[in-house]
């Protein structure tokens, strides 16, 4: 059985990668939706053409991990792409912040994902695909958002030697690196600070994001970023020193 999975599928991008991935990939028996609100993946799934498996389990929870184990080893499906996309962000000053819900990024972001990708590796084979959500986020430290810049750039750094470690196996690992994108993100992120106007101004919509995705982890692209402000950015991270550009987000507040 060949299939697919997606986590944080309930909304945003991984409902986005569901829906698009869909139409896309044709050798498919299922596709596995994770997340922990069910309804909501039920609303995705009723527009799926495939078969939908809607596992409503919390990425963060080792019961629920365990059972995913133990599903996986019962049914050993042959796993063609594996989308991690569980996560969020909380903006604010780190000391004002609730140490619980930074604590909680660090779980989802990384160590969710860290654990989802080992679980599911064994049963990749030539030609799968393991698309991680990064964020432009990574390209820099990012004041206000310090932790979840953090999680981001561990992300980055954990799916570009992934990739390479893989790639005698056939197996590639794209790190997608948005920059902001029209979703709830923004609805959490933004409880506990505000975004930057600049940010206002580059937003996208989730569908552009996850086309460029998918194309570019079909061309095994180790890194997918869409638009061109981010872009440039990602180009100025790399040869302006972080400093100026830290004093210039300062300025942008």
């Amino acid at each position: 059985m060949n299939i697919i999975i997606i986590t944080g599928a309930s909304s945003g991008l991984g409902a986005e990668f569901a829906l698009q991935l869909d139409n896309v990939l044709h050798n498919i028996d299922e596709i596995w939706l994770i997340a922990r609100r069910k309804k909501e993946m039920l609303e995705v799934a009723q527009y799926l053409e495939h078969t939908a498996r809607v596992l409503d389990m919390d990425v963060t929870d080792e019961r629920h991990m365990e059972r995913f184990k133990k599903l996986l080893a019962d049914e050993k499906p042959v796993i063609r792409m594996l989308v991690n996309c569980a996560g969020y962000g909380l903006m604010g000053e780190f000391s004002a912040s609730n140490i619980s819900e930074e604590l909680g990024m660090i779980e989802v972001n990384c160590k969710a994902l860290t654990q989802m990708t080992y679980l599911c590796l064994p049963y990749m084979k030539k030609n799968s695909r393991i698309i991680q959500l990064a964020s432009s986020a990574a390209f820099l430290p990012q004041p206000d958002f310090a932790v979840y810049a953090a999680t981001k750039s561990y992300v980055y750094s954990f799916s570009r030697a992934l990739n390479r470690e893989l790639r005698p196996k056939k197996i590639y690992v794209t790190a997608v690196c948005p920059g902001p994108v029209d979703t709830p993100f923004f609805d959490i992120a933004e409880k506990t600070g505000s975004t930057l106007a600049v940010k206002k101004l580059t937003l996208v919509r989730a569908d552009q994001v996850v086309k460029r995705a998918i194309a570019d982890s079909c061309h095994k692209h180790e890194k997918s970023v869409y638009g061109a402000w981010i872009k440039s950015f990602d180009a100025a991270a790399k040869v302006i020193p972080h400093k100026a550009l830290l004093k210039a987000m300062q300025f942008l507040k």
